[in-house]
């Protein structure tokens, strides 16, 4: 069985390079012989289960040594929501970002709502019929805005 880790570390930095602790758990990723995407609001690992739930201490040590001051990760089989999905399923897509990044979405400061967006995105929400004026209102926002979150973390742009 394939298992998807996203995890990001803190704290964030604005412009130019990575932080250390960035780099250090997406080295250990690197090693442990795991397809890495390591994007500027966190890293996605991915491999067989046992890999990378064996993997999953040392990028947790290499970040914490590397200066992290916290590490959150999630562990998913993958799976994505379909195109065409009932509104709830967005409201509850949503409702799961909120609730990991530990506020409202309209509570978030600008690097968090686009961080949610970037999640939103990653779980398939951009494909739902009218998401980004949704988005918008959640984010407290106007939907240009989203569009411009979109296209900073290499989304799909209208």
């Amino acid at each position: 069985m394939e298992l998807k880790a996203e995890f990001t570390t803190e704290p964030f930095h604005g412009e130019g390079d990575p932080p250390a602790h960035a780099v250090r758990a997406r080295e250990a990723a690197d090693e442990a012989g795991l397809t890495v995407d390591f994007g500027p609001f966190g890293t996605t690992a991915e491999g067989d289960a046992d890999a990378l739930l064996d993997a999953l201490p040392a990028i947790a040590r290499a970040a914490l040594s590397g200066g992290a001051t916290r590490i959150t990760l999630q562990v998913s089989t993958g799976a994505t929501v379909e195109a065409g999905a009932p509104m709830e399923t967005l409201d509850h897509l949503i409702r799961e970002v909120e609730l990991r990044l530990g506020a409202r979405l309209a509570d978030l400061d600008r690097a968090g709502k686009q961080r949610a967006v970037r999640l939103l995105e990653e779980r398939g929400a951009f494909a739902m019929r009218k998401a980004v004026v949704t988005v918008a209102e959640a984010l407290g926002v106007t939907r240009f805005t989203v569009y411009n979150y979109l296209n900073r973390t290499g989304g799909p742009d209208e």
